[in-house]
C-alpha cells in the first residue's frame, strides 16, 4: 500500500526527531516546514496528528506543535518497550537471516569509526542503529516499525544527558561484546548482557534529568 503525502512527510520529521535535528522542545513552524518540504499546510497538520499519536510531538493550545520533552517517567517506559522487543531480537538471533545479522555488527563498526573522528552525534545514531538491528533480529515487521518509533522518542531522551560523549563512549564496547556474543552463539550471556545495558543506560538519563531539574 502506498504511503500518503502525509505519513510520508510524518516519516521525514521522525527521522529528523531520531537523528537529533530536531531536539527536544522545538516549535514545528507550518509555514517554514511548508516550504522546506514543499508540502502544503493542511498535509502537514495531518502529519503533525500521526506524531501526536506516536507521543512524539505534542500541540500547545493558542502556540502550536513542539518537539516532546521527556519525563523521567517516559523514559522508564521507553526502556521497558526496548528491552522486550530487543531481547526478542536476541533470542531470534540463531535463525535471524544473514543480512541481519550482518547489520548488527555492521551498526558497531559505524558508531566506532564516528567516535575515531570525534563525531559523537554520530555516535549516538549508530547506536540506535545497533539497538534496532538487535530488535530486527526477530525478523518482525511489526517490531521493526515499533522500534523506529521508539527510537526517535529515545533521541528525545539523549538531549538529557549533558555530553554525548560521556553517556556514549562507555557503551562503544559494551555494543562490541554484545556483538561478539551473539556471533558466538552466546544468546544467553547476550540476552543477559542487553538487560544490564539497558539498566544501566536508563539509569544514566535518569540521573542526569534529576540533576537538571534540582
Amino acid at each position: 500500500m502506498a504511503l500518503s503525502t502525509a505519513q510520508r512527510v510524518a516519516d521525514q520529521l521522525r527521522d529528523r526527531i531520531q537523528g537529533g535535528g530536531l531536539p527536544p522542545g522545538t516549535q514545528l513552524s507550518e509555514e517554514a516546514l511548508g516550504r522546506d518540504l514543499g508540502v502544503s499546510r493542511n498535509t502537514l497538520r495531518e502529519a503533525f496528528r500521526l506524531l501526536i499519536h506516536e507521543s512524539l510531538v505534542v500541540h500547545r493550545l493558542n502556540r502550536g506543535v513542539f518537539v516532546r520533552v521527556l519525563e523521567p517517567a517516559d523514559v522508564t517506559d521507553v526502556y521497558r518497550v526496548r528491552a522486550a522487543l530487543e531481547t526478542a531480537g536476541v533470542r531470534a538471533a540463531e535463525r535471524a537471516a544473514w543480512p541481519l545479522r550482518r547489520a548488527v555488527a555492521e551498526a558497531v563498526d559505524r558508531g566506532e569509526r564516528a567516535a575515531a573522528r570525534g563525531d559523537w552525534r554520530e555516535v549516538g545514531s549508530a547506536d540506535l542503529r545497533f539497538h534496532r538491528a538487535l530488535a530486527a533480529l526477530a525478523g518482525s515487521p511489526r517490531i521493526d516499525s515499533a522500534m523506529d518509533r521508539l527510537l526517535a522518542e529515545l533521541r528525545l531522551a539523549f538531549h538529557a544527558m549533558p555530553s554525548p560523549r560521556r553517556f556514549h563512549e562507555p557503551f562503544l564496547p559494551r555494543n562490541r561484546a554484545l556483538a561478539g556474543l551473539l556471533e558466538r552463539g552466546e544468546h544467553g550471556r547476550a540476552e543477559a548482557e542487553l538487560l544490564t545495558y539497558l539498566d544501566d543506560a536508563r539509569q544514566l538519563i535518569l540521573d542526569a534529568m534529576r540533576e537538571t531539574s534540582s
